[in-house]
């Protein structure tokens, strides 16, 4: 296995485990990614996510590889999915709105001292 790739994977499932995300069924890719160094697509009403890192970067972007960081960032779009997927449903109420809120602070209340 490709040692970025191992490294990503470890890295999103200690953030996936600190930001209280355990939940999730999360599966994970390999493969190219046009304009990105990863992905996460998530579903929600079946909690499971995907989680790319793309395996072919541009010269360009080499110097910027921190994976790590893009660990980080993709488990951040996971702490985050419910209020975003609440927002993109035509018929949210106010009641689920809060709902989701309120779950992220509860979050947020562990992770910063």
């Amino acid at each position: 296995m490709n040692k970025d790739f191992a490294d990503f994977q470890r890295y999103f499932k200690e953030y996936q485990r600190k930001f209280g995300l355990t939940g999730y069924q999360v599966y994970f890719k390999y493969e190219p990614l046009e304009k990105a160094f990863a992905r996460l697509v998530a579903n929600q009403g079946e909690v499971v996510a995907t989680v790319t890192l793309s395996s072919v970067l541009l010269d360009k972007d080499k110097p910027f590889k921190d994976i790590r960081r893009d660990a980080k960032h993709e488990a951040l779009h996971l702490l985050i999915n419910r209020l975003g997927a609440n927002g993109r449903y035509r018929y949210s109420s106010e009641a689920e709105i809060y709902e989701a809120e309120e779950e992220l602070v509860v979050k947020l209340e562990d992770l910063i001292p």
